[in-house]
């Protein structure tokens, strides 16, 4: 029998391209600071052409995770749709390289795998505009049972609720996970997002979510109202509610008990790429190796400070010894 999995991520298959931009640059593209539009080819090539520098890397936000979940030791798969194309094979091969498992076959046919490109501004906001081709296309069927049924933990990434095929297989893990004695997470992803499906989102919170990730913008969106009174709602429907908050660190509400976690202090703020999934893959790591909330709450600060002090979404420096200090007596 093959080896449990501590998480299985599920989400966009993207390849991140990552440069630096002016607040001019912004307003030249009609591009709102801080947000995740979609685009589609056309919109993509034009933005790309016009981006300086860039880092090109494979990302995607539940990827992203289970990359930082791998970094901090933990075994990890992820399953999200590509093209067989370059990008395709770059993704998979990068995903594999970091250590997790990628059990996806490329599709022969249908849009080119997706890509986000994401420009930071001096304050260290990043904007990104995302063409989804291949990854949006996600179904039921594209669910492997087996890989969910190992896992601890089934995560789901917001970003991926723009289509119904990509629901309905949302719905599908989630069962596939409780009936395998698993719980289901979900991060909301982004404020847009659950500012376009904020009913259906509240729908599956209700109905398969046993923890949820989200920051103080889309917990407030989701349940119309202010960022506490969101904590609440969503306190009484998850077992688990971890609400981050930027510099001022984070909330996991659990069982009725309350637990505020500074942030990890980093010198310098280069990049916010990535600080919400490198988060979940530290919280996520802590909670499936036994650890306590207020432990995995402190992992996963760790991992976001390191992964928003260099450009880039991934961890360029060993989590696991990082988190080493964390985890002494």
């Amino acid at each position: 029998m093959e080896r449990p999995l501590a998480v299985v991520g599920i989400g966009n298959a993207l390849v991140d391209v990552i440069a630096t931009a002016t607040e001019e640059f912004l307003a030249a593209h009609d591009l709102v600071k801080g947000s995740m539009a979609l685009v589609d080819a056309d919109r993509a090539s034009v933005l790309y052409d016009a981006m300086g520098p860039a880092v090109e890397a494979s990302g995607g936000s539940a990827a992203n995770t289970m990359a930082g979940l791998a970094s901090l030791g933990g075994r990890g798969a992820f399953l999200g749709r590509v093209r067989d194309d370059q990008l395709g094979t770059v993704f998979a091969h990068d995903i594999r390289a970091v250590g997790v498992e990628y059990p996806c076959t490329p599709v022969p046919s249908g849009p080119p795998t997706g890509r986000c490109l994401i420009v930071v501004t001096p304050d260290a906001q990043r904007t990104m505009s995302t063409y989804l081709g291949s990854s949006s296309e996600l179904a039921p069927g594209d669910i492997d049972e087996q890989v969910v049924a190992r896992a601890a933990v089934t995560y789901l990434e917001g970003y991926l609720f723009d289509r119904d095929a990509a629901k309905e297989a949302f719905e599908k893990a989630a069962a596939v996970a409780h009936a395998a004695g698993g719980r289901v997470a979900l991060t909301l992803s982004d404020s847009f997002c659950v500012q376009r499906f904020a009913a259906e989102f509240r729908d599956l919170v209700e109905g398969v979510v046993d923890i949820l990730f989200a920051n103080e913008d889309e917990l407030g969106m989701l349940y119309e109202t202010d960022p506490e009174g969101g904590l609440a709602e969503a306190e009484a429907r998850c077992e688990i509610v971890a609400l981050t908050r930027g510099a001022a660190g984070c909330t996991i509400a659990a069982g009725g008990g309350r637990h505020d976690v500074a942030a990890h202090h980093v010198p310098r703020v280069v990049d916010t790429t990535g600080a919400g999934d490198l988060f979940a893959a530290g919280f996520l790591h802590g909670l499936t190796t036994g650890l306590d909330l207020e432990t995995s709450a402190r992992i996963g600060s760790l991992a976001a400070a390191e992964v928003i002090s260099h450009m880039g979404a991934r961890p360029e420096t060993d989590l696991a010894a990082l988190a080493v200090p964390l985890l002494s007596p």
